[in-house]
């Protein structure tokens, strides 16, 4: 194990490493540098192609090489910004000075005081924090969710004719079937992705207190909204804000967070659910050879997967909701609490991957106990009673929901023998009579049709 895992403070770079290490790329102080430095880059492309007087426009060639900065970014060019960091004390500046550094070796000088042009820090923070979720967004966290999705989803095609004895309030309820109760939770989280998919990435970009003060004192005859708006949209592929402060709003990023903080909840409840069919014995959990359940008991096979995946989330979703309460209160045109918090934004995420893993392990673990399900069917003849009571109810018999409680309510000794007896003193046609007979605990599943992929 290298030393870094059994030395880093936090659990999500140590323990879990292996798991949140996709997400470096988008939440690392390395990776808060490539976006910015990406920013910065490709603002300069984009302004030295508006024809400004002293702004000759960059060569094709020349653009290539300057995006070369970020897309051959390396952890070099990170420690380089640092070092220049500790004389700045301003990490923003720092970026600003490397990227002219980098400019002068293209040899063009004439552009170095366009680096940054009338830029405050937030205007490459409040993009490159947004774009570095978005891309984490779409390469790693989707995809992630969807493999449990796409798992839940075989299940659920696989279960869909297993019928099995429902609970409410914990209690013996009309039965249902397997797949379908594994279906609920698929259809629930593809809704909240594609709520979530609806939440624009915001940005804020307009100059140092949102009005693109110093960009039109110096260039009054350019439209400066208009150029905002097409660079945050084309150049970086997010929604710019129209009126802000000095600093984004947050809003939609709440958003965002919320909508993460419900498909984790969603989550949560799969988690604990499945944890309760496992207790029931409804399933086995595959074994591993030298893994040990419990440092006393050997025959235990515990759903840590499903109570690590639950813990997560818990701790994920604490981290959203302080996230999503905070950003978007700040002080008059700005204070820095945003700042030190949105530092934090790769926390939640990496906790919801830690769990997604765990969820997905722990659903390759189970196998179907059958049996077990059969056999809670078969001791629980009483889940009959709403079905003959609504029948009754077709044909005008009178009272015939407290005539099936006086039977059934409190009553352990409901068998499959004990109702047919009591289906045979009913005053209702045989006909009617051998309707009722064939209702089974087994077969009083109601519909569920899977929907077609």
């Amino acid at each position: 194990m290298p030393r870094k895992a059994l030395t880093s403070v936090s659990p999500v770079d140590g323990r879990y490493a292996r798991h949140t290490e996709p997400l470096i790329d988008f939440f690392s102080e390395y990776a808060l540098f490539k976006y910015r430095v990406r920013v910065e880059v490709e603002y300069l492309i984009a302004l030295s192609g508006l024809g400004l007087q002293g702004v000759a426009p960059l060569k094709e060639e020349e653009a290539y090489k300057l995006r070369g900065v970020y897309m051959d970014f390396t952890l070099q060019d990170a420690e380089a910004i640092k070092t220049i960091e500790r004389t700045t004390n301003h990490d923003v500046k720092a970026v600003e000075y490397f990227v002219k550094e980098r400019l002068q070796k293209l040899g063009r000088n004439d552009l170095l005081e366009f680096v940054h042009f009338g830029l405050t820090s937030q205007d490459v923070n409040n993009t490159a924090v947004p774009l570095s979720i978005k891309e984490a967004q779409e390469e790693v966290m989707l995809p992630k969710l969807r493999v449990v999705i796409e798992a839940l989803k075989s299940f659920s095609d696989e279960w869909k004719d297993i019928p099995m004895l429902a609970r409410t309030h914990g209690q013996p309820a009309s039965p249902t079937r397997l797949g379908k109760e594994i279906y609920v939770f698929v259809e629930r989280l593809e809704q909240q992705v594609a709520q979530l998919e609806q939440v624009p990435f915001a940005a804020k970009f307009g100059g140092a207190t949102g009005n693109f003060n110093a960009h039109n004192v110096a260039y009054p005859n350019t439209d400066w909204v208009a150029f905002g708006n097409k660079f945050v949209s084309e150049s970086l592929g997010l929604s710019r804000s129209q009126t802000t402060t000095q600093i984004e709003h947050y809003d939609h990023m709440a958003g965002m967070l919320d909508a993460w903080k419900r498909i984790n909840t969603i989550l949560i409840d799969l988690s604990r659910d499945i944890w309760t069919y496992i207790s029931m014995d409804y399933f086995k959990q595959k074994i591993k050879e030298g893994e040990v359940g419990s440092s006393a008991m050997p025959h235990k096979v515990n759903p840590i997967d499903f109570e690590n995946a639950e813990g997560n989330l818990g701790f994920a979703n604490a981290m959203s909701e302080h996230l999503a309460s905070k950003l978007p209160v700040s002080r008059l045109q700005r204070d820095l609490t945003d700042s030190t918090v949105l530092r934090n934004i790769g926390m939640p995420f990496s906790h919801t991957i830690i769990a997604l893993a765990s969820i997905q392990k722990g659903l390759g673990k189970l196998i179907l106990n059958e049996a077990k399900l059969k056999a809670d069917l078969d001791d629980h003849w009483e889940v009959c009673a709403e079905a003959i009571q609504t029948v009754l109810r077709r044909e005008g018999y009178e009272k015939p929901y407290e005539a099936l409680k006086a039977l059934t309510r409190g009553n352990a000794e409901v068998t499959p023998a004990s109702l047919a007896a009591f289906i045979d003193t009913l005053n209702v046609t045989d006909a009617v009579k051998a309707e009722l007979k064939e209702i089974t605990p087994h077969n009083y599943t109601g519909i569920f049709t899977l929907p077609e992929a």
